[in-house]
């Protein structure tokens, strides 16, 4: 992108509002919603104690093997097991010792060991099922041969990540699958705050961020440093020494991309929510942060919630103006003086800067991926909408859902459904929260990767027919009844050191 197009995407209007949205955007519950995720970043449980006794683990994970699906029990315990067995007591315990914070080979090391026992031995359940299918669903949305038609499969991590409970000091956070593979496994694992299994909704349209981001990312060699080299490219022209300090954070400036292009406006907005709330939690002030320090690998906060405006604005359904602008308005309140990395920039110049990078981002036709961009491959439209529209009356009343094969709902859905509808209304938010987890929980007991199948992708199952029989004449136009499906099996849904958890915040 050179200097005229940067010039003409900036004159470019995204906020003109649009007629008849689906879902007409609303945040009248934000603040019911961010005190809501407050409480939860306050809440210190931090799940079960940790497994540093070795034997008692050894014995723990060969007890709960034959209650892994056959594709994790090949992916992740048995490869792990294995490698602590080659350690031995003393090598785990050096691993302990040598990182007593847990912040390195230490941390992932029980980390995986809490996924592998959480799920062996049922902790938080249906809690932790339905946060696996929404792991799942994202990481299959990417992944998946009809989304990525014409896109090679990445050259490692196709099987959906693992997740977990526990440090909350953390937050939400992933080990890629580059990390995981130290202890021989070929999975992610997806960390959440136990508090989050009972509240703090917004909390969840964070894990667009990590799996559909990170865990992505990670699993493309080669992608995230293009995408890095064409920020420095389409950034340069604007000065301030944005070029260096977008791309020197890519990797979590393209998971926030990511994660809006695979959960739509709810990521967006949910983002400026919960990190308002973490900020009041720990810092007493609900607001945005402007600093972006050299030693921090995020963009300072208001950065991305312009990035998530202009991500929004990007979408490809009839109401991504609207929500644009909402999310920018946001983040206008927020801002004070923006100093990145020690260098004093403008509003205006931060917001062109984040336009530009989600221009390039959702667009660049990388190498890695066969000349495809990020957009190509997800996208979040219409039809998303409507069914989003659909789960969110069901959340609302607890009502049922009915079948259709011809519009799924995916976990995604139902994650989005549940952000807008907590930040429309505010209200009832505990038993949104329950509803969500209920029909989360549903998905996961149909999903076929929990049976004895090897299933990597289970969107790749299904029948591709030549011609599909119409069941109503088109005059009829009958409003589309839905049903809860398990990763993609009936339609499209377009919508060596060893590396660190990345966060979200």
């Amino acid at each position: 992108m050179n200097a005229q197009e940067i010039k003409l995407a900036h004159n470019t209007d995204t906020r003109v509002a649009e007629a008849g949205p689906t879902n007409p955007a609303s945040i009248a519950g934000l603040g019911a919603c961010i005190q809501d995720a407050t409480f939860a970043a306050l809440d210190d449980d931090a799940g079960p104690p940790e497994p540093t006794a070795y034997a008692p683990l050894l014995a723990r994970l060969e007890a709960i093997r034959a209650r892994f699906p056959l594709i994790y029990r090949e992916a992740m315990l048995t490869p792990f097991i294995n490698t602590l067995r080659r350690l031995g007591e003393e090598g785990f315990n050096r691993v302990l010792a040598g990182d007593p914070q847990n912040q390195g080979a230490a941390g992932l090391m029980l980390d995986l060991a809490q996924a592998l026992l959480q799920h062996g031995e049922e902790f938080a359940t249906p809690a932790t099922d339905a946060f696996e299918q929404v792991v799942s669903d994202l990481y299959d949305g990417f992944l998946g041969a009809e989304d990525r038609q014409e896109v090679n499969p990445p050259d490692r991590g196709v099987i959906p990540p693992l997740v977990k409970w526990g440090n909350p000091a953390f937050g939400p956070y992933t080990w890629p699958v580059d990390a995981t593979s130290a202890f021989g496994c070929t999975a992610a694992v997806v960390n959440l705050p136990p508090a989050n299994s009972r509240k703090g909704l917004v909390a969840w349209s964070a894990l667009g961020h990590e799996t559909a981001g990170h865990d992505i990312l990670h699993a493309d060699t080669g992608l995230q440093e293009e995408l890095s080299a064409a920020l420095q490219r389409s950034l340069r022209p604007l000065g301030d020494g944005l070029d260096r300090y977008w791309s020197s954070r890519i990797d979590e400036t393209a998971a926030d991309v990511l994660g809006v292009l695979n959960l739509g406006p709810a990521a967006g907005i949910g983002l400026v929510a919960y990190f308002r709330a973490l900020n009041a939690a720990f810092t007493g002030h609900a607001r945005l942060r402007s600093e972006g320090p050299e030693d921090d690998p995020h963009p300072a906060d208001v950065l991305r919630g312009y990035l998530a405006a202009e991500t929004v604005a990007l979408l490809q359904f009839t109401g991504q103006r609207a929500w644009a602008r909402i999310i920018a308005d946001e983040t206008d309140k927020d801002v004070a003086t923006i100093g990145l990395a020690g260098e004093v920039v403008s509003k205006d110049t931060a917001r062109l800067s984040a336009k530009v990078v989600a221009q390039t981002l959702v667009g660049y036709r990388a190498k890695a991926l066969e000349n495809h961009a990020l957009g190509q491959i997800q996208n979040w439209r219409d039809a998303d909408e409507r069914t989003v529209a659909q789960v969110r009356a069901a959340l609302r009343t607890g009502g049922q859902l009915s079948g259709s094969a011809t519009t799924p709902i995916y976990a995604a859905h139902v994650v989005a459904a549940a952000v807008t509808e907590a930040l429309a209304g505010g209200k009832d938010l505990q038993a949104l929260f329950e509803r969500m987890l209920a029909l989360l929980d549903t998905m996961r007991r149909q999903d076929p990767v929990c049976g004895a199948l090897y299933i990597p992708q289970p969107g790749n199952l299904r029948r591709e027919l030549v011609y599909r029989r119409q069941t109503s004449t088109p005059a009829a136009a009958p409003v589309p009844s839905v049903q809860l499906a398990s990763g993609k099996i009936a339609s499209h849904r377009k919508s060596k050191r060893l590396p660190s958890r990345v966060a979200v915040g």
